[in-house]
């Protein structure tokens, strides 16, 4: 192969990476919370940090909200990501899972279907509450509490 086709084809190599990876091309990975931001590209999850930093500005109220919701369900009952956030489940589930609070009881809310996202761990958390299972998942017309 010559030296000047070689040098091309890395220059095409080099072209069509910057262009898949450039910032304008990137497509959000949470259209959800991007509509709720106003259109804002949003590439990553909200950043959610422990309880004693809520107060903060930088947590917003939304955040804030699911969080609230999350607290408010009580031992015995679920909720469903969906009943805690409102036409955005995942954003709920990416609060949760980036929450490191003690205090929120993260394995009382489940899928619709009341099956577990986080499996056997979640499982034994709703069994010690007394949380009535059927066929493996939460049996959700004694269990869900009615929405807010």
């Amino acid at each position: 192969m010559p030296a000047e086709l070689a040098v091309g084809l890395a220059l095409l190599r080099y072209t069509a990476i910057r262009r898949r990876f450039a910032p304008e091309t990137r497509v959000p990975r949470f259209p959800a919370l991007s509509r709720e931001l106003g259109g804002r590209d949003v590439t990553s999850p909200p950043p959610v940090t422990s309880r004693h930093h809520l107060s903060s500005s930088a947590v917003d109220t939304r955040t804030r909200s699911i969080l609230d919701r999350v607290r408010s369900v009580p031992p015995g009952f679920v909720r469903t990501y969906g009943d805690v956030s409102p036409g955005a489940p995942r954003l709920a589930g990416a609060v949760l899972h980036s929450c490191d609070d003690p205090a929120v009881p993260w394995h009382r809310i489940v899928r619709s279907d009341g099956s577990l996202a986080k499996g056997a761990r979640q499982r034994a958390l709703l069994d010690a509450e007394g949380v009535p299972f059927q066929r493996g998942r939460v049996d959700m017309r004694r269990a869900r509490i009615p929405e807010f």
